[in-house]
């Protein structure tokens, strides 16, 4: 999504753009889609917490590019800045972190799959959490359709053989992260007055500083640095953390977040492909046909009744990813959408409007 000035109350007019937001909208999925090959490559030579830190720290320097550029301001206020830490561990440190984990016994194929699940997860957790957000059948039915597929990749018939369960429940355990943070996320950081990528930049700024204090307490210097996992950890924190970011906001102003939340369902497809194709990482029938019935699921759960009018979400917008993410700004629409990319969503609420989120939709990244 495109860095933006703070929210406005009407529509404004998209800047013109020298690329289709199909293209950007393709090449949005690819660096999501990568990540995990660039987790999986980024372990081989750095430790997980290092992995998660390197990414934090080039995507919080793009951002940083982006703000500068665009001389916005940072978030004021201690309350936001307070909501903004605890979101950043929700949606960048922790689950970048545990994938970064789980990817050292799991390939990136399961580990793509895994994060699809972040709109079941959300949908599980608005039953407790958020009690506007009443389940229909549909969605109920996307629910439980959506934790098969999950049993179908895991080949729970075969007693789960051939699959480490400790990776898979961190890859898992991360999807569920982004989903509660996107709830603490809609309830704390809505109308803060802060531009979308003002709090995205804040938000991976404050996750690099939490990876800084951690990583050397639990990790030592390498002996030696490879190139390739360098060159791994850099695209995945200047592309997937930072570019994709921006690239997000860009297409959710011009198109929308429900077109733009489609993403989601290209990620694991291209994950898969990408490990298989990359890193030569095996692939046995339950897998695909699983992932088929998790997006299904998924797709289901962000079915809403149709309402006979709705206004356009205003504003400019962020990430995902994003995971983490991804500040979705604008006014709300009775759909929610938004990122597990690493971002907040806020702003305005207007009567009619859609409800722009990301536990329902919103399009999940490592």
């Amino acid at each position: 999504m495109s860095p933006a000035a703070p929210p406005t109350t009407s529509p404004a007019s998209p800047a013109p753009r020298l690329l289709d937001w199909r293209v950007r909208f393709g090449v949005l999925a690819l660096i999501w889609g990568f990540s995990f090959v660039f987790i999986k490559v980024g372990t081989e030579g750095f430790a997980p917490f290092q992995v998660t830190f390197g990414r934090l720290l080039f995507g919080t320097a793009v951002l940083a590019v982006a703000l500068v550029v665009k001389r916005d301001r940072l978030p004021r206020g201690a309350r936001v800045w307070g909501h903004l830490t605890v979101a950043a561990f929700l949606l960048n440190a922790l689950p970048f972190s545990l994938f970064a984990y789980a990817e050292l016994t799991i390939p990136s194929t399961l580990a793509g799959i895994c994060n699809a699940t972040t709109p079941l997860w959300g949908m599980l957790l608005s039953l407790v959490a958020l009690s506007e957000d009443r389940p229909t059948r549909v969605r109920a039915a996307g629910l439980g359709i959506g934790f098969m597929g999950v049993l179908t990749v895991l080949g729970a018939w075969q007693g789960f053989s051939g699959v480490d369960v400790t990776g898979t429940a961190l890859a898992l355990l991360a999807s569920f992260s982004y989903a509660v943070g996107w709830i603490y996320v809609r309830r704390t950081l809505t109308g803060t007055g802060a531009s979308n990528l003002s709090l995205a930049g804040s938000q991976v700024g404050l996750a690099t500083l939490q990876l800084a204090v951690v990583t050397p307490l639990f990790t030592s210097v390498p002996k030696s640095v490879e190139v390739l996992p360098l060159l791994a950890v850099i695209a995945l924190g200047a592309l997937g953390t930072g570019y994709a970011m921006l690239l997000q906001y860009g297409v959710v102003a011009e198109v929308g977040p429900t077109t733009a939340a489609m993403v989601t369902y290209f990620i694991p497809v291209i994950a898969t492909a990408a490990g298989v194709v990359l890193l030569n990482e095996q692939l046995t029938w339950n897998t695909p046909v699983g992932a088929v019935i998790v997006l299904a699921g998924a797709a289901l759960t962000q079915t809403r009744p149709s309402r006979r009018t709705t206004t356009p979400v205003a504003g400019n917008v962020n990430t995902t990813g994003a995971a983490t993410v991804t500040p979705v700004v604008g006014n709300r629409s009775a759909e929610r959408v938004g990122t597990t990319d690493a971002a907040p969503v806020v702003g305005n609420r207007s009567a009619g409007a859609e409800r722009v989120g990301t536990t329902d939709g919103a399009p999940c990244r490592a």
